[in-house]
């Protein structure tokens, strides 16, 4: 393998044609910046990143769209040479958190114990849906928090600061943590409603805990399904009471009586 230009090397593909790989070792680390059809384009994406290691006062906001180096390894080279850590992922540490850059405007902040999580999982995203790849699966990045897939903002969760893209720990507060239940304020109390939904939303009752509503939603499911409803609903899993507790209330909760009334058509 022939060495050119600084920082450049050449490669063959399997089909005989050649390209660039541009590379540079930093703190004694190995760093692949990338491959590329010219040598020329090779060389300037090293030399780009070489400056960028070597000058601090190089930031984030000096990004610049045309530029060669992608702007994934312009956080990943600015991380390593402020904070001392290269990682794959366009991340970035602050002392008790971390951005996870998308662009110099786009980015989310996580709890530095979550570090571990996203420095070997990339985050890829349709429109508003956040996801990794993790074994083979595509995970939502929302469900990590305890957001289910069909929560609604302002209803289910809410950013205590307003900020959709801040994913501490202590800015996420869930509101409705179960399938079918909905907290209601009533009289200055707090109860737990339940709707499912069959051909529209039916009220299944109303309840003074969540762990009585979440109850309640999968005896509605259990109801729907010996009337012959055949639909995937999901029910409510509940790490913190035993079979036995969960058995007494069950049998207990009493649940709307017009569930009985819908058949599958």
């Amino acid at each position: 393998m022939k060495q050119q230009l600084a920082g450049v090397y050449t490669s063959k593909r399997k089909d005989g044609s050649t390209y660039y790989r541009a590379s540079l070792t930093y703190r004694n680390k190995h760093i692949s910046l990338g491959s590329y059809s010219a040598a020329s384009d090779a060389h300037q994406v090293y030399l780009s990143a070489s400056a960028l290691l070597q000058d601090s006062s190089i930031t984030l906001n000096q990004y610049q769209p045309d530029s060669l180096l992608s702007f994934d390894k312009w956080v990943c080279l600015l991380n390593f040479r402020d904070n001392g850590i290269y990682f794959a992922t366009p991340i970035y540490i602050r002392p008790k958190f971390f951005y996870y850059y998308f662009s110099p405007t786009d980015f989310f902040i996580f709890d530095t114990e979550d570090l571990f999580y996203y420095s070997s999982r990339k985050i890829s995203h349709r429109g508003n849906h956040y996801f990794v790849a993790d074994y083979g699966m595509q995970i939502n990045i929302m469900s990590r928090y305890g957001i289910k897939n069909y929560a609604v903002e302002g209803r289910d969760y809410r950013f205590i600061n307003g900020n959709n893209h801040d994913f501490r720990y202590e800015n996420i507060e869930i509101i409705n943590r179960y399938n079918g239940v909905f907290a209601v304020t009533h009289k200055g109390s707090t109860k737990y409603q339940v709707k499912i939904h069959v051909k529209g939303n039916v009220t299944v009752g109303t309840y003074q805990s969540e762990v009585e509503a979440a109850i309640a939603y999968n005896k509605a499911i259990d109801i729907l399904k010996k009337a012959g409803v055949n639909k995937a609903y999901t029910p409510n899993y509940m790490e913190d009471i035993s079979p036995v507790v969960y058995a007494d209330l069950y049998a207990s909760i009493k649940v709307s009586s017009h569930l009985t009334d819908y058949r599958s058509e």
